[in-house]
């Protein structure tokens, strides 16, 4: 009994390390639609555990961006990701607003500097130029995701 509430009393200090605010602090979600629609609808949607595509054509070059926010990095069973990308997601990386604007900007360069690996690679090609952007199509992202 006595190990059980060391380890509860742990669990609950740790919780507020490894709780992460996913809100968005520098997009704007109506020019994140914009960018989204110019940038990413030839490789990824937003659809619903339904099936309804949200936003986006029904495009299947990368994963689904539906609930992207919060999820670990690497995780959707419905894609094949990078090696460098499983990797993050299996140290517990997840997609907070610092990691999705690093690794649109650039996916191989961010994921190697994350692994310090310089043989990583990543599997998207496409840059998201704009750092506003970026944040953006996060904030945009997010309101597809429970956060």
């Amino acid at each position: 009994m006595k190990n059980f509430t060391i380890a509860a009393a742990l669990a609950i200090l740790a919780a507020p390390a490894f709780a992460q605010d996913l809100t968005p602090t520098l997009g704007d979600a109506a020019n994140g639609e914009e960018q989204f629609n110019r940038q990413c609808v030839a490789c990824h949607m937003v659809a619903d555990a339904d099936g309804n595509v949200l936003a986006g054509r029904n495009a299947r070059t990368g994963p689904n961006q539906y609930g992207l926010i919060g999820r670990v990095l690497g995780s959707d069973e419905d894609f094949k990701y990078s090696d460098g990308l499983v990797a993050l997601g299996e140290a517990g990386e997840v997609w907070n607003e610092a990691n999705f604007v690093g690794y649109v900007q650039d996916p191989t360069g961010w994921i190697r500097e994350k692994l310090e690996d310089r043989r990583a690679r990543g599997k998207m090609a496409y840059q998201v130029r704009a750092e506003q952007d970026a944040y953006d199509l996060y904030a945009y992202l997010a309101t597809f995701s429970d956060m």
